[in-house]
């Protein structure tokens, strides 16, 4: 009795896979037969029908594999290419189109059915409906394509190299004075540095300069808010009666600078979260309302001249924020044990004046087992602090003095909040 129940429960799984196999070749032949649609019947070398077939082709060969012998499948996939092959190079020669796109995706089909069969449902399934959009998105594919620059595809490719080429490839131990030092967890934050960059580029390129100076600064922050602080009071001389606008814009990219380093903590030092939020918000505050105030006075003239950055890939600037790392680490290490917290405090400061990231992000990791986190929350907080008033002085050498003044008043109220926030919590 047990085996006739598993023997129809064995049969009627079968035919279920099978019919999975029928409907994912349905539907990428529906999509087939949508671009073809105005074609006349018996011009179109695959449409509905074949694919759907294919597809159920597939699950036939897979399962024949099984039952018969190992070299069904390939056999069989062997003749439907063949067939394949035929029929396009027919259609070929009579409308001079070279595009093997249909082809392709004919034999994918089939290989959706056997996977149905004889891996599984489901991946079969997303195959298929990825596969799908794919054909269904000619048009905006090649587009996008068209829209796309040589050094932006340079930088992708870059970005590519750097994380799953080269980042699997490291050693995942710890290394150096105290074990701080941990190849593979330092390149990945390289990796992640170089990626923040990247998304930043092509937010701001996405979305336009011409959205104003706001939109510009608000995702400029994702990328480098000193860059930009330098690019706006460079500006502030060319064109002084922007000076607010531009200010609004340096706030605004420095408050987005906010939820970068919230990133950092929640994926180095999650224990920080609680702590570290509530100064960073007190700090986003002071720096957004002004920002908001100063649109709100002066959106007439709101108005950008070109994208903060040219380059989509700091590369460079992440390797080298990379070795900043590493230095600062061993540094903050060794200060903690010879001044203890006031050695991690000193640190911050020094640091925080040349780049808030490295030591957000050594603080963060050192957070997970040589420093409390009540340390690198106030670390963290000093150096963003010190970052800002930073950039205060570099509007004061290089743009103008209604820059500065429409900046210093929210870049000193956001140090004294937040460090305020950080000692009570």
């Amino acid at each position: 009795m047990d085996d006739i129940a598993y023997d129809f429960l064995f049969e009627n799984y079968l035919l279920v896979e099978l019919a999975v196999a029928l409907l994912l070749g349905t539907l990428i032949g529906i999509e087939r037969g949508w671009v073809a649609r105005e074609r006349d019947a018996g011009e179109r070398v695959a449409g509905v029908r074949t694919h759907a077939l294919v597809g159920l082709f597939g699950g036939v060969a897979a399962l024949l594999s099984e039952v018969l012998t190992r070299w069904a499948f390939p056999l069989i996939f062997l003749a439907v290419a063949i067939i394949a092959l035929v029929g396009y190079r027919a259609r070929m020669e009579q409308s001079q189109d070279y595009s093997i796109t249909g082809l392709i995706g004919l034999l994918l089909t089939f290989c959706f059915g056997a996977l149905a069969v004889a891996v599984d449902i489901i991946l079969a399934t997303a195959c298929a409906v990825v596969t799908a959009l794919i054909l269904d998105n000619k048009r905006e594919i090649h587009g996008l394509l068209n829209k796309l620059q040589a050094n932006e595809l340079d930088a992708g490719l870059k970005l590519l190299l750097i994380s799953v080429v080269m980042l699997p490839l490291l050693p995942n131990e710890d290394m150096g004075p105290g074990g701080v030092l941990n190849p593979q967890e330092i390149w990945w934050l390289v990796v992640l540095i170089a990626s923040i960059s990247f998304i930043g580029y092509f937010a701001v390129r996405i979305g336009g300069t011409e959205k104003g100076i706001l939109f510009t600064g608000l995702f400029a922050g994702l990328s480098s808010s000193t860059a930009l602080t330098l690019q706006y009071a460079r500006q502030s001389q060319r064109e002084p009666q922007l000076a607010p606008m531009l200010a609004a814009g340096i706030l605004l990219a420095c408050g987005t600078m906010l939820p970068r380093i919230l990133l950092y903590a929640a994926l180095l030092g999650p224990a920080l979260l609680p702590q570290l939020a509530a100064p960073l918000a007190a700090m986003g505050a002071t720096l957004y309302l002004p920002a908001w105030w100063l649109w709100r006075r002066h959106r007439r003239n709101l108005k950008a001249d070109r994208p903060m950055t040219q380059n989509p890939l700091e590369l460079r600037a992440a390797l080298l924020l990379g070795a900043l790392l590493a230095v600062v680490m061993v540094v903050g290490e060794w200060l903690h044990a010879w001044l203890g917290d006031a050695g991690v405090y000193l640190l911050a400061v020094v640091s925080g004046i040349a780049d808030v990231h490295a030591v957000t992000l050594s603080l963060s990791r050192m957070a997970t087992y040589i420093i409390e986190p009540s340390t690198a929350v106030l670390g963290i907080v000093l150096a963003v602090s010190m970052n800002n008033l930073f950039k205060v002085v570099l509007t004061l050498t290089r743009g103008t003095g209604s820059l500065t003044r429409s900046i210093v008043g929210p870049m000193v109220a956001s140090a004294v909040a937040g460090m305020s926030v950080a000692w009570l919590v």
